[in-house]
């Protein structure tokens, strides 16, 4: 009796050890299979919230450059582009009538002048540019790709409109430097220049071209 008892004790006793001890396990792997879930949970909604916050941070990137692209080309003042046309008629005014004086004195034929006159005034307007841009304390080589990227399209706009007038206006290049005729054909021709070329500068300007890229060295 007493051994049966305590075997029926102990027997009973280690079975509910047994049961105590599944459940144990068995509430364990409920909490592991909780915080599983709850981790599966985490990972979804960061990697929904990564590709929502990259989607909106893309479309908020094109639309900004796009918008601030559209509002720079919009926004320029005609200040700006007047002063850039200014710099530019300046150069040319230079070689434009130094090439005439020159072609006129040696007897050259008017092709001959028209070359020479387009040859000096991009010489001047690109070392107008360069002597602004070196007191920023660049090279010479950069200074030389700044001046090229902000007067070619400029200089060469104006020196075709102003040697097409030259050469429209009849007798203007057979005048003679002491004759009215040429310097008044050639005051039109550089205001014709003007007028026309300073839209070109601006909208140049308006898309970071031309003379915008000589902003960053005043």
């Amino acid at each position: 009796m007493d051994h049966s008892s305590h075997g029926g004790s102990h027997g009973g006793g280690h079975g509910q050890d047994q049961m105590q001890h599944t459940g144990h396990e068995h509430h364990q792997m409920d909490h592991s299979q909780m915080d599983h879930a709850q981790m599966d949970h985490a990972q979804m909604d960061h990697a929904q919230m990564d590709h929502s916050a990259h989607a909106a941070h893309g479309a908020q990137g094109a639309h900004g450059v796009h918008g601030a692209h559209g509002a720079q080309g919009s926004r320029v003042p005609w200040s700006m582009a007047i002063q850039a046309t200014l710099h530019c008629l300046l150069g040319c005014a230079i070689g434009e009538v130094l090439g005439m004086v020159l072609g006129t004195a040696f007897g050259l034929h008017n092709a001959a002048t028209v070359v020479l006159s387009v040859a000096l005034a991009f010489v001047f307007g690109y070392a107008l540019t360069m002597r602004g841009v070196l007191r920023a304390g660049v090279d010479w080589r950069t200074a030389v790709k700044v001046a090229l990227a902000a007067d070619t399209v400029s200089i060469a706009v104006m020196e075709l409109l102003d040697n097409t007038v030259m050469v429209t206006v009849p007798g203007a290049m057979d005048a003679g430097l002491t004759s009215a005729l040429f310097w008044g054909a050639l005051a039109f021709s550089l205001v014709v220049a003007f007028l026309v070329t300073t839209p070109v500068n601006r909208w140049l300007i308006g898309r970071g071209k031309g003379h915008a890229v000589v902003h960053q060295y005043h």
